[in-house]
């Protein structure tokens, strides 16, 4: 299988960062703006792609309160059908420490051809953890989201 992170991987984030620079940040305000994501054509190519040869499973730091939304999104930018993994709502761990859960639990019983994520921390986690990882770094990086995800584990 190959999994694949939304937010700055499939999902461009940046016209909803300004919800995540003020005190306290705006995640109400965060989430509810991202259906009006616009896709990143390189990862949406990249999971099509990989969607021809094995089955594609999605890992994101959304909180499961998304899920609708999140599950509207991918069906809207014809992505392939899989199962979505989501933080629950009051889960605020850092998205390294809930993400390689999941990617542990995933590998008991698949092969991980490779995660495809943009958040460095998560990507080194995984790497360590002896998954085959691609950094996604065709978004526009943001200091706000790399604070929130390893401060708040929100996203």
């Amino acid at each position: 299988m190959a999994v694949f992170d939304l937010d700055n991987t499939l999902a461009s984030t940046a016209h909803r960062q300004h919800f995540l620079e003020g005190k306290p940040r705006d995640w109400a305000g965060f989430f509810a703006a991202a259906p009006a994501d616009p896709p990143l054509a390189d990862g949406v190519e990249l999971c099509r792609e990989s969607g021809t040869d094995c089955d594609v499973v999605y890992l994101t730091g959304r909180p499961e309160r998304c899920r609708r939304d999140t599950l509207a999104w991918l069906a809207a930018h014809d992505l392939p059908e899989g199962p979505v993994h989501m933080r629950r709502d009051r889960d605020f761990r850092p998205a390294r420490q809930t993400k390689l859960e999941v990617l542990r639990r995933l590998a008991r019983d698949r092969e991980i051809r490779f995660l495809v994520d943009d958040d460095e921390l998560v990507c080194d986690a995984a790497e360590e953890a002896g998954f085959t990882v691609v950094r996604a770094r065709w978004a526009a990086s943001s200091e706000a989201l790399k604070d929130a995800q390893e401060k708040d584990g929100r996203t």
